[in-house]
């Protein structure tokens, strides 16, 4: 599968606006009622429309650089209807009066539109996000009037045929030239494009057809998110335009840092201090886990730095699959302060081991002479 910057003949740090643009252009060239019976170009309009569904929603787009094609599998889309373009043909001429064919502007204007999406920033404690939980969370957002349903018309009245735009939704402007009779068209000014005026409008929603409330919203959050994890909840978002569906929830994950564990992918690891007599003695000692503490046994001998593994207790996989590991690494604590009893017996523990303290450290100030040829 073609990568989608190539397509729209961009670079994958450009911003929304130059992607945009780059598309504007290709879906002209290329738009089949454009280019009747031309096969290639209507393959090209396909891969133009389906990357642009994708690089033209920042959300995808921060998909797809994540996670390539299947980031964003069933995200981009080609509709026979050629939908959606209305910002790229209202400054293209009707060539003597005959529009594009099965997509006219007045069906453009007056289908139904899927609302806004909307965005949550949701915050989780650690152990949250590990285990997984489930969040109430209050939004504002617009919704269809229950009093007119969706219809912006006070009960018992109607809506009429915009006697201005005839009900097309269109007004068509004739400009005759050297090559013949143009004719361009433009949203009528009177009803908005929609082809019908309201004479009683809802007093609930001012006819609108919208009422903004707040509203109370369950969210599932499946065990092993982390920071910038999304959850989409579908059609919680604007209410749509004209019959169209609601947009959709977004809700942005960020997992609060947590005083031990620090987590890398699906492993957790953190560093546990032991003193020097545990360390060369080896000990039992109690270990924190995700789930609470566990014993676990220090062998005898162990050195700073040394790493420990516990296979399968560390975050589990968010997808379901598999469960990470935890890991701590030993820090052996050196007293800062020791009683003469305490030397005592040190010196005598490092006679009894063979080592004379003093030709240790002469040996290895010599070496540093060597070293740096002093």
């Amino acid at each position: 599968m073609r990568d989608y910057y190539e397509i729209l003949n961009v670079s994958k740090d450009s911003s929304q606006d130059e992607i945009k643009s780059s598309f504007r252009k290709l879906a002209k060239k290329y738009h089949p009622d454009l280019n009747p019976d031309n096969k290639e170009s209507e393959q090209r309009f396909k891969e133009i429309n389906e990357a642009y569904e994708v690089l033209g929603d920042p959300e995808k787009r921060r998909r797809y650089d994540t996670y390539g094609h299947a980031g964003v599998n069933g995200q981009g889309g080609y509709s026979q209807d050629f939908g959606g373009f209305d910002d790229i043909f209202d400054d293209i001429f009707d060539i003597f009066g005959g529009g594009f064919g099965r997509n006219s502007s007045k069906a453009r204007r007056q289908g139904p539109v899927k609302g806004a999406n909307l965005r949550y920033n949701l915050n989780l404690e650690f152990k949250e996000a590990v285990f997984g939980v489930e969040k109430e969370i209050k939004i504002r957002k617009s919704e269809p009037c229950k009093t007119c349903d969706g219809t912006g018309v006070k009960p018992g009245s109607s809506k009429e045929t915009c006697n201005k735009c005839n009900g097309t939704g269109e007004l068509r402007y004739t400009q005759q030239t050297p090559f013949g009779k143009f004719v361009r068209t433009a949203t009528c000014d009177k009803c908005n494009g929609t082809g019908e005026i309201i004479k009683e409008k809802c007093t609930t929603c001012s006819g609108t057809g919208k009422e903004t409330k707040n509203k109370k919203i369950k969210v599932k959050v499946p065990a092993g998110v982390d920071t910038g994890s999304i959850i989409s909840i579908r059609g919680e978002g604007e209410a749509g335009e004209r019959g169209g569906p609601s947009g959709d929830l977004y809700v942005y994950i960020n997992v609060k840092e947590h005083s031990i564990f620090k987590r890398d992918g699906n492993d957790i690891y953190y560093t546990i201090p032991i003193s020097f007599v545990e360390a060369a003695l080896g000990t039992e000692i109690d270990i924190p886990t995700l789930e609470g503490t566990t014993k676990y046994t220090i062998p005898e001998g162990t050195q700073t730095g040394t790493q420990f593994r516990l296979k399968n207790m560390g975050v589990p996989n968010v997808r379901g699959i598999g469960r990470g590991d935890l890991y701590f690494k030993i820090k052996v604590e050196v007293p800062e302060r020791l009683t003469e009893r305490q030397k005592e017996l040190l010196i005598e523990f490092a006679k009894e081991s063979g080592e004379d303290i003093t030709k240790s450290k002469k040996g290895f100030f010599s070496k540093m002479k060597d070293a740096f040829g002093n």
